[in-house]
């Protein structure tokens, strides 16, 4: 007998039993968005890979350090070694920041692989939290407790009024750094703040939901949003919503279809981004369109017009686009596609 997929009435009767797994990717996912637009703006996206792989090693040491070494877990809490990882993290990328642009990358490729290949490692040595390991680096959880799920919310409300108050800051520097060093702007200043609190928001994120949908979150929808907005002031409330929208979105498609929740939550912002390139080539399609028939009416033929000439019958017709043109007096007649030979 064939597998039936669960219906969504069944999940929203079931709500109580979801909610807080659900809201915690719309929200991961909206603070994440637009933290985004900057990681995008600023060439930093594999930072934020970065980070969240900074973040597993340091949950992985955290439960380590309780399985094995009997700490308490007060004081070895895993949003504790994933927020102190990930901000050692982003102090080495500060650090480095004066260096050259290659001795930057070497140590970004550094954090990177010493969180993923350390979390795997750690991981091997408690096989009790194996699967919150599976969970912590590709996000295949499906609940998150109460507790996770109101600290994210703080933690999304603090960095959402930080950059709400210091946005413009945030934005020239990200446009034109050296535009605001000359405006007297404390650029470092800004790119410590900005890099805290993605450090801040990923460790917690990738606590919560997992490596993979942090990092997506933090890409995915800012690429959208950049391809949907006209400036970068408006483009930050619309990856902000492109991503609570597939954080929520994607839990809602994993439950239907029995997918693991981080990959069905990186899938969606991925067919977000798609879907906005389809529409940009439409509109540019379209854009394209109205210009050459305006161009067609407005356009007068004649010998140096530009379009070649095509004897028809006893006129001259003009070739346009495969058509061929003929005006008179008042207007200029489409005679049809040029006839092959």
């Amino acid at each position: 007998m064939p597998e039936t997929t669960p219906g969504l009435s069944a999940f929203f009767e079931a709500w109580d039993l979801f909610r807080e797994p659900a809201l915690a990717g719309a929200v991961a996912g909206a603070l994440l968005g637009m933290l985004g637009i900057y990681v995008v703006l600023r060439r930093m996206v594999f930072l934020s890979a970065a980070l969240s792989q900074s973040a597993s090693l340091g949950v992985s040491l955290a439960w380590f350090a309780q399985v094995r070494w009997s700490v308490p877990a007060w004081i070895a809490s895993p949003t504790t070694g994933g927020t102190a990882a990930s901000l050692l993290a982003a102090g080495a990328m500060l650090a480095g920041r004066s260096s050259l642009s290659t001795r930057r990358d070497g140590v970004l490729g550094w954090v990177y692989l010493l969180g993923a290949a350390g979390t795997l490692a750690v991981g091997t040595r408690i096989v009790q939290e194996v699967q919150d390991i599976e969970t912590l680096l590709f996000g295949s959880g499906v609940a998150v407790r109460p507790e996770d799920f109101t600290l994210l919310v703080q933690v999304s409300v603090v960095i959402g009024l930080l950059h709400l108050w210091l946005h413009r800051g945030f934005i020239q520097v990200a446009t034109d750094q050296d535009g605001a060093r000359v405006r007297g702007l404390p650029t470092r200043l800004v790119d410590a703040l900005l890099i805290v609190s993605l450090a801040v928001a990923v460790s917690v994120g990738t606590r919560i939901l997992g490596a993979l949908p942090v990092f997506a979150f933090t890409v995915l929808p800012a690429m959208a949003a950049l391809g949907l907005a006209v400036n970068v002031p408006q483009a930050l409330p619309i990856a902000a919503l492109v991503g609570g929208a597939c954080g929520f979105g994607g839990y809602l498609v994993a439950y239907r279809y029995r997918l693991p929740v981080g990959a069905s939550q990186t899938l969606v912002a991925a067919l977000a981004v798609a879907a906005v390139h389809l529409l940009q080539r439409a509109l540019a399609a379209i854009v394209a369109l109205r210009n050459r028939q305006r161009h067609d009416h407005n356009h007068e033929h004649g010998p140096d017009c530009g379009h070649p000439a095509v004897p028809h019958g006893d006129h001259v017709d003009y070739l346009v686009g495969g058509h061929l043109h003929h005006p008179d007096a008042e207007e200029c007649h489409d005679h049809g596609p040029l006839a092959g030979p």
